[in-house]
């Protein structure tokens, strides 16, 4: 493991004296790190690599499922295809809902109620202009 750590420090030092690290784009900016403290420590870098690999945990991978699924409504012009569509949000909708532990009806209270009611309000409106 030590000779793998020297090779890596002399390519390094080697390209910090050649100035290949002058002028790159986000040099003097801060980094911006994560904040894993919610994650188990012995997860962590489970969690990291799973996230490299394009891999989400099922919530989340749920709500990036319901923004594609608005997305798609709003360029949907027929109404049955639209109506189709905005059963799909509720059906997955309602899968977070379950994961979560709540009750599964749509209400005001809920996190998502607002964005969604947006989304599809703007969705509705577009459509509207499309066919009048």
């Amino acid at each position: 493991m030590f000779f793998i750590q020297a090779i890596a420090e002399a390519k390094i030092k080697e390209s910090e004296r050649k100035g290949e690290f002058k002028n790159l784009p986000c040099s003097g900016k801060p980094l911006k790190l994560e904040d894993d403290s919610m994650i188990p420590s012995e997860l962590r870098m489970a969690y990291k690599a799973l996230k490299n690999a394009g891999y989400l945990p099922p919530e989340m991978q749920l709500r990036k499922d319901i923004y594609s699924a608005l997305d798609l409504l709003e360029s949907m012009e027929e109404e049955k295809e639209r109506y189709c569509q905005m059963q799909k949000v509720n059906v997955l909708f309602g899968k977070i809902k379950k994961m979560r532990g709540q009750k599964i009806s749509i209400d005001t209270e809920d996190t998502y109620y607002q964005s969604i009611v947006e989304r599809m309000t703007l969705s509705s409106n577009k459509f509207k202009e499309k066919k009048g």
